[in-house]
């Protein structure tokens, strides 16, 4: 089992930024790749961003390509997920997620989920 709590969110001004962090528990933290996704209201949980449990690869969706930034640190068993350059449209639930199945952008590549952070980006 692996626990993962979120935090970091909050209301931020548009063009603001936010450092949201994953703290994760129980297994061995480093041999799970990590995914952040998010869900605005109304809409599909999406993926955002992920790395791999080496961190030496990263991916991310292309509307947050070059905004987000996801890094890990597995000395703290901690994921983190830089967001800057904020919009409206990034208002949204913003999840953590571990899974051992490769760096997927898919929900079904990860096992384990946090309760989620909101992130609320006013204009």
């Amino acid at each position: 089992q692996v626990q993962l709590v979120e935090s970091g969110g909050g209301l931020v001004q548009a063009g603001g930024s936010l450092r949201l962090s994953c703290a994760a528990s129980g297994r061995t933290f480093s041999s799970y790749s990590m995914g952040w996704f998010r869900q605005a209201p109304g809409k599909e949980r999406e993926f955002v961003a992920g790395i791999t449990s080496s961190g030496r690869t990263t991916r991310y969706a292309d509307s947050v390509k070059g905004r987000f930034t996801i890094s890990g640190d597995n000395a703290k068993n901690t994921v983190y997920l830089q967001i800057g350059s904020l919009k409206p449209e990034d208002t949204a639930v913003y999840y953590c997620a571990a899974g051992q199945r490769g760096l997927g952008y898919r929900i079904g590549n990860y096992d384990y989920w946090g309760q989620g952070t909101q992130v609320t980006v006013s204009s």
